[in-house]
């Protein structure tokens, strides 16, 4: 009986196996074939799908992309900019550019608020448009601006001490994106006939923005 047993194991276990080797041989393994649909990155490149998942590769500097919940913000980074430390715990990326033949420093950073429920985007700018000294934007501060399909509300939050800084406000749903142009050591700053928009970090942003993806 034993044996009988034995026996009978050992044909099921030839009958699988020759199952197993058939299906190998008749239905071998296909490779993955992605689709031939590309990603287009802020900076005009683009970037092919990749890995068994299909799924694209990683835009390469200097592209960027900042997750923010469920959101993801990318641009590319301005020439002559590299990252720098954020100034405070509010910020959630940081970019610097020196120039060498003096000591004025460019500077871009990115902050993100979240509108409640209860407030709106107008009480939030109110409520954060604040210089480093914590001295509150004026009204005649406010303007606004579009870049590319996007409206944004301008603040010039400090004009003093040869720093300029314009922050653009930009509200996605419920979510409140602040894009800082700071301008240091500028020599002339209290001229009123600057052209602000000229500066190095004001001229560097306006270019990040038309290449702003929210995803």
């Amino acid at each position: 009986m034993k044996n009988l047993f034995v026996g009978i194991s050992l044909i099921i276990l030839v009958g699988i196996a020759g199952f197993v080797y058939r299906n190998a041989t008749e239905h071998p393994l296909q490779p993955i074939v992605c689709p031939l649909d590309a990603l287009l990155c802020p900076d005009g490149s683009s970037v092919s799908r990749t890995g068994s998942s299909c799924t694209f590769q990683a835009c390469p500097l200097p592209n960027v992309t900042i997750p923010i919940g469920d959101a993801r913000v990318s641009f590319a980074i301005p020439a002559g900019f590299t990252s720098a430390t954020p100034s405070d715990a509010a910020v959630l990326a940081a970019y610097e550019m020196t120039d060498a033949s003096s000591t004025s420093v460019a500077s871009i950073s990115l902050r993100h608020y979240k509108i409640e429920a209860s407030s709106t985007p107008s009480t939030v700018i109110q409520e954060t448009a604040i210089s480093a000294s914590g001295v509150p934007a004026t009204v005649t501060a406010f303007s606004s601006s579009e870049s590319g399909d996007r409206r944004y509300t301008v603040v010039l939050i400090e004009r003093s001490g040869s720093i300029i800084d314009t922050a653009y406000y930009l509200v996605h749903g419920t979510d409140l994106f602040r894009f800082d142009a700071i301008d240091t050591n500028v020599q002339n700053w209290s001229d009123p006939s600057l052209n602000v928009a000229a500066l190095p970090a004001h001229t560097a942003l306006k270019k990040l923005l038309l290449t702003l993806q929210m995803l």
